[in-house]
């Protein structure tokens, strides 16, 4: 079988094409190329059929697992493939490390270092009850987060670019900085003992209910992450198709019931916002791929998305 790769401005990648047996996978013509191109690792190729110029359909993927001939027409003996370079690529449990560990790591430089009189504050800091509540809470947090991706989390992909691991650092680490900073103001006005509880009661309530959620989601999925899309069900995900992003949110809720800061509730809105459009894309998803038909499951069509009673 020969194989024509060329890059999506239509230049041939390597001139004469790659010859293969009719049984060799995607995974063997990602090899090729590696040995013939070495910065282009594996990892880094994305493999598409051809589509036409104008057309509005997506195109397909190849995944490194099936057969070359599973992608051609018949009994043909030669396909087309258009190759992009992904860029530099680094493992998801790098990615999540990182930017898990820069908040777990700065947040509380606000509450045991002189932060504040290097920046111009000069009166005498009282450290109040809720202040220290909060970095217990927000270490557990994230350091939960850097345990479920290390012993929990199951990743479908096996890289990202490396150009997210400073996309995201700059996210958590910067909105990190910002809560700490006014949550250990020696400004800061404390609420009541009883808001206090309640807020961080029900916020450690919903780590634990997260934590569950997210072994549901590993559980279903093989060891190499290559299971495909399933029908989450079991505890709130009888009830809301992305519960885990739900528990994530309201344990945000939470934290900010209990220390009620602008950056916080910013925090919770921004979150919330990215995480809604991830859970209504995931819901469409669902939907589209168990419709019921030639032996699939149909999703359940009274599910909530992520924010119940509200979406």
């Amino acid at each position: 079988m020969k194989v024509t790769v060329t890059t999506r401005s239509g230049r041939e990648l390597i001139d004469g094409g790659l010859v293969f047996d009719r049984d060799a996978t995607v995974a063997v013509l990602q090899d090729a190329i590696h040995q013939r191109i070495k910065k282009y690792h594996p990892s880094r190729q994305r493999l598409t059929l051809p589509i036409s110029p104008h057309s509005k359909e997506k195109p397909i993927i190849l995944q490194y697992k099936k057969c070359l001939k599973d992608y051609t027409n018949g009994n043909s003996d030669t396909i087309s493939i258009i190759f992009k370079d992904l860029g530099p690529q680094v493992s998801y449990r790098t990615l999540f490390f990182f930017e898990y560990l820069g908040p777990l790591l700065l947040y509380p430089l606000f509450y045991y270092f002189p932060v504040y009189k290097y920046l111009g504050y000069k009166t005498e800091r009282v450290i109040h009850p809720v202040q220290t509540y909060a970095l217990y809470y927000w270490c557990l947090h994230y350091f939960k987060r850097i345990m479920e991706t290390f012993f929990v989390h199951r990743f479908s992909h096996a890289t990202s670019p490396l150009s997210n691991v400073f996309r995201n650092c700059a996210y958590y680490w910067t909105f990190g900085c910002f809560i700490a900073y006014y949550v250990n103001h020696p400004l800061y006005t404390p609420v009541s003992e009883f808001q206090m509880k309640i807020g961080f009661g029900f916020g450690l309530v919903m780590q634990v209910a997260n934590l569950y959620c997210h072994i549901i989601l590993r559980n279903l999925r093989s060891p190499n992450g290559n299971e495909g899309y399933q029908i989450p069900h079991g505890f709130l995900f009888n009830i809301v198709t992305c519960a885990n992003y739900t528990t994530e949110i309201y344990q945000w809720v939470g934290f900010n019931f209990a220390t009620q800061t602008v950056a916080g509730y910013i925090f919770l809105v921004v979150d919330a916002s990215i995480m809604t459009n991830w859970a209504l894309a995931k819901h469409r998803r669902l939907i589209k791929v168990f419709d019921g038909k030639d032996g699939r499951g149909k999703y359940p069509s009274g599910r909530w998305v992520i924010l119940p009673p509200f979406l």
